[in-house]
C-alpha cells in the first residue's frame, strides 16, 4: 500500500513540474495560434522523419512517441484548462523538435518539411530552434 502511495505522489509531483514548465515556456497567443495552424505539417514531418533511414533510431523512436502522445486522446494538461490547455501540444512538439534537430540536425528537418518556406521559418521559430531555416 505504502508503493503505491510513493507511485502516486510521484506521478502528481511529475504532473505538476510539467505543469509549471508549461506555463513557463508556454507560447504567446499569436506563436500558439501558429503551431495550431501548421499541425497538420509537423505532423507530416514527424511521420516523415519517423520512417527517415537516415536518421538515427533514437530519433525515430522519440517520433514515434510524439506521434502516440499527441493521437492519444488524453491531455497531460485537459484542454479546456485557460492558457495552458492547448500549449502543452505545443510545448511537447516544439521540446521534441528540438531534441530531433540537435540529434539529426537541420538538414535533415528542412529535408523532410512537408510545407511552405514560411510554415518553416515559422516552425523554427516556435520552436526556437538554432540557426535559420
Amino acid at each position: 500500500m505504502e508503493a503505491l502511495v510513493g507511485i502516486a505522489a510521484g506521478l502528481l509531483v511529475s504532473w505538476l513540474v510539467l505543469l509549471v514548465y508549461v506555463w513557463i515556456r508556454r507560447p504567446s497567443a499569436g506563436s500558439a495560434v501558429q503551431g495550431v495552424r501548421l499541425l497538420p505539417d509537423v505532423l507530416r514531418l514527424a511521420r516523415r522523419l519517423a520512417r527517415d533511414p537516415a536518421a538515427s533510431r533514437g530519433v525515430r523512436i522519440r517520433l514515434w512517441m510524439l506521434l502516440a502522445y499527441l493521437a492519444f486522446p488524453v491531455d497531460l494538461v485537459p484542454d479546456f484548462v485557460p492558457v495552458i490547455g492547448y500549449a502543452d501540444d505545443v510545448v511537447i512538439v516544439a521540446a521534441v523538435l528540438r531534441s530531433v534537430v540537435r540529434s539529426a540536425g537541420p538538414e535533415t528537418i528542412r529535408r523532410n518539411w512537408p510545407g511552405t518556406p514560411q510554415g518553416l521559418e515559422t516552425l523554427w521559430r516556435i520552436a526556437r530552434l538554432p540557426g535559420k531555416s
